[in-house]
């Protein structure tokens, strides 16, 4: 299976000039975990995820002052549409991180998470049920 086949299309973009309890809030209400970042004044993509936030909340910044831009990481690992499910599980699992950005010609076409890799590794109909003690 391919990276097209699980991504989602819905991308969250936002901009640098959000805060981040905006982020978390558009975030939240599009039951997503990361937001791609759009800066015209800058050169790339960036991605906000739902672990900048909490990791910024954890050191006691305000939500309501930090902007997303200071909490984005620019140095982002972008997948193919035609990667395979294995490939893209390769490049979190080396990167240490949970989604990617799919881009197709340069431009973000959607985003994969490790839930959607597994939503399709292990579909609800094949699911062993789980023990009881």
């Amino acid at each position: 299976m391919l990276v097209r086949d699980a991504m989602s299309t819905m991308i969250l973009t936002i901009g640098p000039a959000h805060t981040l309890r905006q982020a978390a809030t558009l975030m939240s209400a599009r039951r997503v975990g990361a937001a791609v970042v759009l800066d015209p004044d800058a050169d790339g993509i960036g991605i906000l995820t739902e672990r900048d936030i909490l990791n910024s909340v954890g050191l006691g910044q305000n939500p309501d002052t930090e902007w997303a831009g200071a909490h984005t990481t620019m140095d982002v690992v972008f997948a193919a549409p035609t990667w395979t499910l294995e490939e893209a599980a390769g490049a979190m699992a080396h990167g240490g991180f949970r989604h990617l950005v799919v881009l197709d010609r340069d431009e973000p076409v959607g985003v994969v998470s490790v839930r959607d890799i597994i939503r399709c590794w292990a579909p609800a109909r094949q699911r062993v049920p789980a023990a009881t003690h």
